[in-house]
C-alpha cells in the first residue's frame, strides 16, 4: 500500500488524495518528531510559568481573560474538544474527514503547534485503522478554522462519541480504538486547541474539487466539440493563431483540445451547405472563451491551495525563536474566496453546456436533426425530458454561486466579529461539482446519439473512439423511447470515472 511520510514542510495536493481517496498509510518523519518534541518542551517551560499564555494556560475566545490553573488545564483541553463538538444535521463524507483529518496532522507536524509527539501519532493511527470520526454537516463558520469538525475528530482521539469502522458501522470511538489496540490520548496544555485550530475542512474539499474539476474541464471540452461536430459547425474559430492573440492560456488549452477532439472529423465545416450560417451560435463558438476562463479559474485556486498546505494554521502558534504567538491565520478567507469563485465558474461551465444540449434537441437549430432526437417524433420524445433534467441542474448550479464568503455572522460574543464562511462555500462546491459531472454527462448522451444520426458523414477518430466506449459502458444509442434514467446514470459514470478523457486520449494523446 502507498505510504505517506509527513514531515515539517507540508504535504502536496497528491498525498491528500491519496490518504482521503486511496487510503494510504501515514507515517511521521523522524525530522517531524523531533520538531513536535522540541516546541512541546517550549509549550511545557511556558506552562510552568505564572504568566498567563493564551491557550496554554487560559481560556478560549471571548473567555480568554480567565486564568487556568494548573490542576484545571487538563480539563481545560477536554472540555474545549467537547464543547465544540457541537456539529449537527447529516454526516459527512468519508474522504472529506480523511482529508480534514490528515491536513490537520500535517499542520500538528511542523513543529508550529506544540503538540506533543504521541498525539500526532495517534492522529496517524487511527487513519491507518481505517477509523473514521463522525463528523456533520452544520457547525464550521470558516474562523477560528473548521472548530466544529475538527472537534468531533479530536473526540475520536480520546476515545469518545462515535466513529465510522473500517467495515462501515458507525460504533463508538473508544471501542474502535480499542479494537486496534489504539490508546486514547490524554490531552495537555494548548494541544485540545491546536487539534481544533485551522482551515483543514475547507482545504480538502478544494484539493479533491479541484482534481475531479480538472478531469470534468477536460470532459467539458470533449462534449463541446461532439457537440460542435454534430451540429456540423465549424473548426476553424479553434485554430491557435486566433486563440494567440487574446492570450489566456485556459482558453488556449480548451480550443487546442477541442481541436484535437475533431481532428480527421467528415462533419465540421458543413454550415453552408444546406442551411447557410455566417458564424455558429455562442455556446459553440464561444465554448474555449467560457472554459478557458473556468481553467484559468482553476489555476488561481490551485496556487492558493499550495500556499496553504505549505502553511502552518494555529492560535497562537510557536515561532523559531521561542516565542508563542496570538495571530488571525486561521481566518478561511483565502480558501473561501476561491471554493466560491469556482462555483462561480462550475455553474456558467454548466450553463453554456445545456445551451448545445438544447440545440442539439431543437429541430429549428439543430441543421438537420430529428426533434428531441427521438426515433419517431410525436411517437417518441426522444431526449426531450433529458434536457429538463439538465436544466435543473443548471438551475440549482446558479444558486449555488452565491458566494458563501460575502456573509458574515459575529460570534464568540463579539470576539470573533467576522467569520469566512469557506467550509459553507465548501459544501456548496461538493454539490455543485456533482450536478456539473452529470450536465455534462447529458451533453455527451445527446452530442453522441446526435452524432450517429448524421448518416453518410464520418465522424473523427476521436469521436469515434468515445462512442465505442459509452456505449460498450450500458449507454445505448439511437433508438425507440426507453426508460431513460438508466442510460443517464451509465453516462453519469462514465465522466465521473474518467472514462471519456480516456477514451479520447486513446487517440488524442494527452489532453490539456
Amino acid at each position: 500500500m502507498h505510504t505517506v511520510v509527513v514531515g515539517t514542510s507540508g504535504v502536496t495536493a497528491s498525498d491528500v488524495l491519496a490518504v482521503a481517496r486511496g487510503g494510504a498509510r501515514i507515517e511521521l518523519s523522524a525530522q517531524a518528531v523531533a520538531a513536535l518534541a522540541a516546541a512541546r518542551e517550549i509549550v511545557d517551560a511556558l506552562a510552568a510559568k505564572p504568566d498567563p499564555v493564551y491557550g496554554v494556560s487560559t481560556g478560549f475566545g471571548a473567555l480568554a481573560t480567565r486564568h487556568i490553573s494548573q490542576e484545571l488545564r487538563a480539563q481545560l483541553q477536554r472540555n474545549i474538544v467537547r464543547s465544540h463538538a457541537a456539529g449537527m444535521g447529516p454526516r459527512v463524507e468519508r474522504e472529506v474527514v480523511r482529508a480534514l483529518m490528515f491536513l490537520r496532522l500535517k499542520t500538528v507536524c511542523s513543529g508550529h503547534t506544540g503538540v506533543r509527539p504521541e498525539v500526532a501519532q495517534t492522529m496517524a493511527d487511527v487513519l491507518n485503522a481505517g477509523i473514521t470520526p463522525v463528523v456533520h454537516e452544520y457547525g464550521s463558520l470558516g474562523c477560528s478554522g473548521d472548530l466544529a469538525p475538527l472537534s468531533h475528530c479530536a473526540l475520536t482521539l480520546m476515545g469518545e462519541g462515535e466513529a465510522e469502522g473500517p467495515d462501515g458501522r458507525v460504533r463508538p470511538a473508544g471501542e474502535l480504538l480499542a479494537e486496534h489496540g489504539i490508546q486514547p490520548v490524554e490531552l495537555r496544555e494548548k494541544e485540545g486547541l491546536a487539534l481544533l485550530n485551522g482551515t483543514d475542512g475547507m482545504l480538502g474539499m478544494l484539493i479533491m474539487a479541484l482534481a475531479d474539476l480538472d478531469t470534468l474541464y477536460k470532459s467539458a471540452d470533449v462534449t463541446a466539440a461532439l457537440s460542435l461536430e454534430a451540429l456540423l459547425g465549424t473548426d476553424k474559430v479553434l485554430a491557435p493563431e486566433l486563440h494567440a492573440i487574446r492570450p489566456h492560456p485556459g482558453q488556449g488549452a480548451s480550443a487546442a483540445n477541442m481541436l484535437a477532439v475533431l481532428k480527421g472529423s467528415g462533419l465540421t465545416g458543413h454550415h453552408q451547405d444546406d442551411a447557410p450560417r455566417v458564424q455558429d451560435a455562442y455556446s459553440v463558438r464561444c465554448a474555449p472563451q467560457v472554459a478557458g476562463a473556468g481553467r484559468d479559474t482553476l489555476a488561481h485556486a490551485r496556487l492558493v491551495a499550495e500556499r496553504e498546505l505549505a502553511s502552518a494554521v494555529d492560535n497562537p502558534v510557536v515561532l523559531p525563536d521561542g516565542r508563542v504567538e496570538s495571530n488571525g491565520n486561521f481566518h478561511g478567507a483565502p480558501v473561501a474566496y476561491v471554493l466560491d469563485f469556482l462555483a462561480i465558474a462550475a455553474a456558467d461551465l454548466g450553463s453554456i453546456a445545456e445551451r448545445r444540449t438544447d440545440r442539439l434537441l431543437d429541430k429549428n437549430r439543430s441543421h438537420g436533426l430529428p426533434p428531441f432526437l427521438a426515433d419517431d417524433a410525436g411517437v417518441d420524445s426522444g431526449l426531450m425530458i433529458a434536457q429538463y433534467t439538465q436544466a435543473a441542474l443548471v438551475s440549482e448550479l446558479k444558486r449555488l454561486a452565491v458566494p458563501a464568503s460575502a456573509d458574515s455572522i459575529p460570534s464568540s460574543a463579539m470576539q470573533e466579529d467576522h467569520v469566512s464562511m469557506g467550509w459553507s462555500a465548501a459544501r456548496k462546491l461538493r454539490t455543485a461539482v456533482d450536478n456539473l459531472t452529470r450536465i455534462i454527462a447529458i451533453e455527451l448522451y445527446a452530442a453522441t446519439r446526435a452524432v450517429e444520426l448524421r448518416e453518410g458523414l464520418t465522424p473523427a477518430p476521436a469521436t469515434r473512439a468515445v462512442i465505442e466506449a459509452v456505449r460498450a459502458a450500458g449507454v445505448q444509442g439511437p433508438g425507440p423511447d426507453r426508460f431513460l434514467a438508466p442510460d443517464l446514470a451509465a453516462a453519469d459514470a462514465f465522466v465521473r470515472g474518467g472514462h471519456l478523457v480516456s477514451a479520447v486520449e486513446t487517440v488524442t494523446g494527452p489532453l490539456a
